[in-house]
């Protein structure tokens, strides 16, 4: 009998090992330079008092990302390949362009986060982004997906850094606890903006295109769906409880104060923290800058090709899918280029601003999904729960409520609290 249990507990470990890659890549990269930046921003102005915005975050992203990879279980299709048979060339064609655009921006803020992180070590931009993008390009267009997934999940693996850095800082334990599971509600046009940003940053539009399409491409199929699921689980709770030792760091160690990138949130851990935590930080983010200059652009490549109705996939040869890997060198090239030519000056409010259209985007992904996953003709018996249903609408409002605030606090300055 006990062996038969362990038999069974080894071929479920075995199953889930070789389904697990999408979510917890897709979940981590999430973490980006911008995601980075982002979450230090939040501790250096305000302390503490964000960390609450991290729990209702973590459950609206593990019910988003569930239901876009049930979705890729289910139909075998990504979701910009539903979104253009279910609605039309046009609508899609629109959504591609928006989409498209954000994510430059954020391809920008990855290669800005990599000459930013090895800034920290004296390493000129002027070499290591040239060096990163060839980097990066090679990887997915010389590797199949089996390989580049491997790497993926490796690179994951050094997120590590963040958690231990800010052990090295010594905060507010206890303070930090507190305000993670009490709100501290403010209505000011920086608050606001900082909190789409936030969720612009941890819930990203382009993420679940990207993951719905790995999905697919790795092949899972329905029965081991289960599997599949506590991928996503767990590279959810992974990438916020990063995101919280960010934050916390900052908080013990910037605030009040200002920052101009991820590389000034490290050095400020130099004189509590010392070097130690300082190069985890900056070598954090420069883990974080090439895995997703990998994946952003990947994620663009993917969505657009399906959206256009053209071949893609890391599988297919370049002969076989021109567009998709011309759409991925081009965000790479652009992307890097743009961090060579611009000032320094100038990237910050880019990344800043890339997070908050992602948070202003996110809506209209989500009513997309949310009106495919309820499809009976399309998911049959797997489509949403009224609870799951309950929950990414709550999130949907809440971001154009966010957003209209937003707007509001910018005409009406002064009638913000």
């Amino acid at each position: 009998m006990t062996r038969d249990r362990t038999r069974d507990l080894r071929n479920k470990a075995l199953i889930f090992l070789a389904v697990v890659g999408p979510g917890i890549i897709t979940a981590n990269v999430d973490n980006d330079p911008g995601g980075i930046y982002t979450y230090s921003l939040a501790g250096a102005r305000f302390g503490y008092s964000l960390l609450w915005t991290l729990v209702p975050i973590t459950l609206a992203l593990i019910v988003v990302q569930e239901m876009v990879a049930r979705m890729g279980v289910v139909t075998g299709k990504g979701l910009a390949d539903l979104i253009r048979e279910e609605y039309g060339f046009r609508m899609t064609f629109i959504l591609m362009v928006f989409l498209l655009v954000a994510d430059l921006g954020n391809t920008i803020s990855e290669f800005a986060g990599l000459a930013s992180g090895m800034s920290v070590f004296g390493i000129s931009r002027y070499f290591i982004v040239p060096l990163g993008a060839f980097i990066v390009w090679a990887l997915v267009v010389k590797g199949t997906y089996r390989l580049v997934e491997k790497v993926f999940l490796v690179a994951c693996a050094f997120y590590v850094a963040y958690p231990v850095s800010c052990y090295l800082a010594h905060p507010a334990w206890k303070e930090s606890v507190v305000r993670t599971v009490i709100p501290s509600l403010h209505f000011g046009h920086g608050y606001l903006y900082m909190v789409i940003g936030l969720v612009g940053t941890t819930i990203a539009p382009w993420m679940q295109f990207y993951l719905q399409s790995a999905v697919v491409e790795k092949g899972i199929k329905l029965k081991d769906y289960v599997y599949s699921r506590w991928d996503v689980i767990v590279g959810c709770v992974i990438t916020d409880v990063v995101a919280f030792f960010i934050i916390v760091a900052c908080a013990a160690t910037i605030f009040p104060g200002e920052i101009r990138d991820a590389a000034d949130a490290a050095l400020a851990l130099r004189p509590l923290a010392g070097n130690a935590a300082t190069a985890l930080f900056a070598f954090g983010l420069v883990n974080a800058a090439l895995l997703s200059a990998c994946i952003l652009p990947l994620a663009t490549a993917y969505y657009v090709c399906e959206g256009l109705g053209l071949e893609s996939g890391i599988d297919k040869r370049v002969g076989e899918a021109p567009t998709f890997y011309w759409l991925y060198t081009g965000l790479i090239f652009l992307g890097a280029l743009a961090v060579m030519i611009l000032r320094e000056s100038m990237e910050v409010p880019i990344i800043l601003l890339s997070q908050v259209v992602n948070g202003i985007m996110l809506p209209f992904v989500l009513i997309f999904m949310l009106r495919l996953s309820n499809r009976e003709d399309l998911m049959g018996p797997h489509k949403n729960t009224r609870t799951f249903n309950a929950i990414a609408w709550v999130t949907c409002v809440g971001m154009i409520v966010l957003t209209v605030l937003l707007l509001g606090s910018l005409f009406f300055p002064h009638a913000a609290i």
